[in-house]
């Protein structure tokens, strides 16, 4: 049930911006960070390194094979208040599907991410 919730839509710019950044030409790691805008009920663009992440990153696989996979990693925000954090969890879906993303990661503290954990769940992958 909680897989068709939807608390907060898209924003169409957003939404552009991550169509863009699926297809982008680049081979560094990029990332863009999300967040909800509670007054607007929308996941929207933001600059601080928290709550939703897609990131592009440059993953060399055991057999020398270079791959940029797309990863969304979701962090509920820290302290927030239940209100906010079922915001967030009830738009994860959402944005997923709208960002066409399929490897779905999540992290308790930003403090967990960190390039051997990535590399460890996206070992999975192969």
């Amino acid at each position: 049930m909680s897989d068709s919730l939807v608390v907060c839509e898209v924003d169409p710019e957003l939404t552009e911006k991550l169509r863009k950044f699926r297809f982008r030409k680049e081979t560094d790691n990029a990332a863009i960070i999300m967040k909800v805008d509670k007054d607007r009920q929308m996941v929207v663009l933001e600059e601080e390194f928290q709550r939703f992440v897609v990131y592009s990153y440059k993953y060399v696989h055991d057999d020398g094979r270079v791959s940029y996979p797309l990863c969304f990693i979701f962090s509920s925000p820290v302290g927030c208040k239940p209100e906010q954090q079922m915001m967030y969890a009830g738009s994860k879906n959402r944005l997923v599907q709208t960002a066409e993303l399929t490897k779905v990661f999540e992290i308790r503290t930003t403090d967990d991410l960190t390039e051997a954990w990535l590399q460890e769940k996206l070992s999975f992958f192969r």
